[in-house]
């Protein structure tokens, strides 16, 4: 094998709306030969959109004591860093470039971690996918920009997918999001500020321009500061769901 499984239109159903390139220049044959053994292990298969959820933690053997998912993980070294971090949190990460989930399947051998899948399809599918209240933490690290205007209907943040998000996570959990594009900062905070579902957890510019300390960095972000451009570190919290009865007691 020398990629996932091919999504084309067929009777799986259409093909995944991705965007990006999904491979770059031609692996080493080594980092190939790793792929093609691990990723069928570690690849997992979504029901097709209209047809249901499926449990995550039904991934892991033995099932982990919470959910975290990585939305486009670039290169895999924050997912892996977070997985050394927490061995008994499993993992799902999200990556459409073969090269970059060769990166981390490397990654995964070399350090033995147990606790990550990964899918190599459209986010959304992914998370549309997931249950309710069923992920502790998300999250959306540098996601494309996609700067000129005609392309903003391709960002990942925007109300359907930050939707789908809220309703995924579980009450108190944590969505981190983080950009070197300050257009795209602006954007991302005009589409979080007006939920009623996620409260923004800055309270001063020092939580939002300071990555914290449980936070890797990213290759990606050592480049950006190296050319700089500064980061800003988001994160917002699932705030409590309604009571069923709307909070009211027993008459």
């Amino acid at each position: 094998m020398t990629a996932p499984a091919d999504r084309s239109a067929g009777p799986s159903g259409p093909r995944d709306k991705l965007h990006g390139r999904k491979r770059g220049r031609r692996l080493r044959t080594g980092r190939q030969r790793v792929l093609d053994a691990l990723l069928p292990t570690l690849e997992i298969a979504v029901p097709e959109p209209g047809r249901g959820t499926f449990d995550p933690r039904a991934l892991f053997d033995p099932p982990p004591a919470d959910i975290w998912i990585e939305i486009g993980f670039g290169a895999g070294e924050h997912l892996a860093a977070q997985a050394r971090a927490h061995p008994g949190i499993g993992f799902i990460g999200c990556e459409v470039y073969i090269n970059g989930v060769a990166r981390l399947v490397g990654e995964i051998e070399r350090h033995g971690l147990a606790n990550i899948r990964l899918f190599t399809g459209d986010a959304a599918r992914l998370i549309e996918a997931l249950p309710d209240a069923s992920v502790g933490r998300a999250f959306v690290l540098f996601p494309d920009p996609w700067p000129k205007r005609r392309h903003w209907k391709r960002r990942f943040v925007g109300p359907r997918n930050l939707a789908t998000l809220a309703r995924i996570l579980a009450d108190g959990a944590e969505l981190r999001l983080a950009t070197d594009h300050p257009d795209y900062l602006v954007w991302m905070l005009q589409h979080l500020l007006v939920r009623d579902d996620l409260e923004w957890l800055a309270r001063g510019p020092a939580d939002w321009r300071a990555r914290p300390e449980d936070w890797p960095q990213t290759r990606f972000e050592a480049k950006a500061l190296a050319q700089g451009r500064r980061s800003t570190y988001l994160r917002f919290r699932r705030r409590p769901r309604p009571a069923p009865d709307g909070g009211r007691g027993a008459g």
